[in-house]
Parts: structure tokens; sequence; C-alpha cells
């Protein structure tokens, strides 16, 4: 088939799937029917049973891979909206985001050499907790594979946004800068999302977070490989 014809049918089915789930989740809003979590279990499932390949899908997927970027970019926009609120609370915030951030990656760093993992697999899986773009540059600058950065990625921000929840209620974590720095922090992207269904207050919160995440651990990543590996 036409590489133009598969290209187009991989975004229109992503797309299309979607939507569909997001559409599921307004009727039916729980946290496993999120449409990251729910969409991507119906993708994996009708590849497996089409016997479609990764890099067949990935024809068109790159293409929605690609604008990953300036999506993560549009979440400036609530954080912008806030910023009265955020420059109020700037130092609780820049140092829970801190904290966050160097837990994320000793706890992924520690836990790689605890299951005894290759070092290739152990470099994917520090920057899980930054968006997808930046994870992958950590990774590939580490001398890991980009991809399975993705998945872990992907992995740490639908497990944020599904259980989010249940650890608000647990731990009795009622503030929206508590809320969201969590999400941001832990889940990037997706947890900012989960966040803005909230309010636009948390989804602030979670997109600030989300951003300096990315900034420390860019910026810590390399050193921590070299004293903790």
């Amino acid at each position: 088939m036409n590489r133009f014809y598969i290209m187009t049918i991989a975004i229109l089915f992503t797309l299309a799937i979607y939507f569909l789930c997001k559409l599921f989740y307004q009727k039916f809003p729980k946290p496993f029917t999120i449409p990251i979590l729910l969409g991507t279990t119906i993708i994996v499932i009708l590849l497996f049973i089409f016997d479609i390949s990764y890099d067949t899908y990935m024809i068109g997927g790159s293409w929605i891979e690609f604008f990953l970027g300036p999506a993560v970019v549009s979440l400036a926009f609530p954080l912008y909206k806030q910023r009265d609120i955020l420059k109020k609370y700037f130092i609780p915030i820049v140092t829970s985001i801190f904290v966050s951030a160097i837990v994320g990656l000793t706890s992924g760093i520690y836990l790689a050499k605890w299951l005894q993992v290759e070092e290739e697999l152990i470099y994917a899986l520090i920057p899980k907790s930054v968006t997808t773009p930046v994870a992958m540059e950590i990774t590939q600058s580490l001398g890991g594979a980009a991809p399975l950065a993705a998945v872990f990625v992907m992995v740490a921000g639908i497990g944020g946004a599904v259980f989010s929840p249940f650890i608000y209620k647990a731990f009795r974590i009622e503030h929206y800068l508590g809320k969201g720095i969590g999400l941001g922090s832990a889940s990037h992207a997706i947890g900012t999302s989960k966040a803005l269904e909230s309010s636009e207050k948390e989804g602030a919160a979670s997109s600030i977070a989300m951003t300096v995440s990315a900034i420390i651990v860019s910026i810590i990543a390399p050193l921590l490989v070299v004293l903790l590996l």
C-alpha cells in the first residue's frame, strides 16, 4: 500500500479511537476510563488482532508524536492566566518540584539497580517523570533507547492520572497546589491534562511543575548517573 495512504489511515485511526474514548470518558468518568489509557489499550489490541507491525503503524503515528512538543507548549496558557497565584507561592512550588524531581530520578535508578536490569534500560527509566520529548532526548544523551523512554513516560503518566484520585483521598490532599504539583512532577503532560479537568488553577500548578521538573531533570540526570551507577 502507498506510504501516504498508510500514514493517513494511521492518523485517522488514532484520532478516531481517542475521540471515541474521550466521549466514553465524559459519560463514564472513572479513573480507569481516561482516554489515554483506554485508547492505548484498544489500539494495541487492534494492532495485535490485525497483525499490524509497530513500524507500519508509526508511519502515521510519528506525525502525532511530532505534535507532542507543541501540545506541551500550549499548556503554558493556563499557567499565564494564573500567574499571580503562582507568584504568591513561588518558594513552596519550586521547593516541592525540586524534591519531586530528585525523588523521581533516584527512585528510577535504585529500582532499576534492585531489579538488576541492563544499563540501557536504566537510562530509559531515569527520566520517566518528564514529558516524552524531553525524556527521549535525555535518554539518548545518556546512551539509552529513546523508544523505551517513551514507554516508561507513558506508564508514569497513565499511572499518575489513574491512581491520583485514590492517593489524594488516602492522604487527604485537598489543596489545588498540592494536587497540581504532584501530578505535573510525576505524570507530566498526561497528569496536567488530568489536573485541568479539576480546575484551571490545578492545571496551572501542574503545568509549571511539569516545565520546571523537565529543566531540573535535564540538568541533574547526567550527574546522578555518574554518582549512583
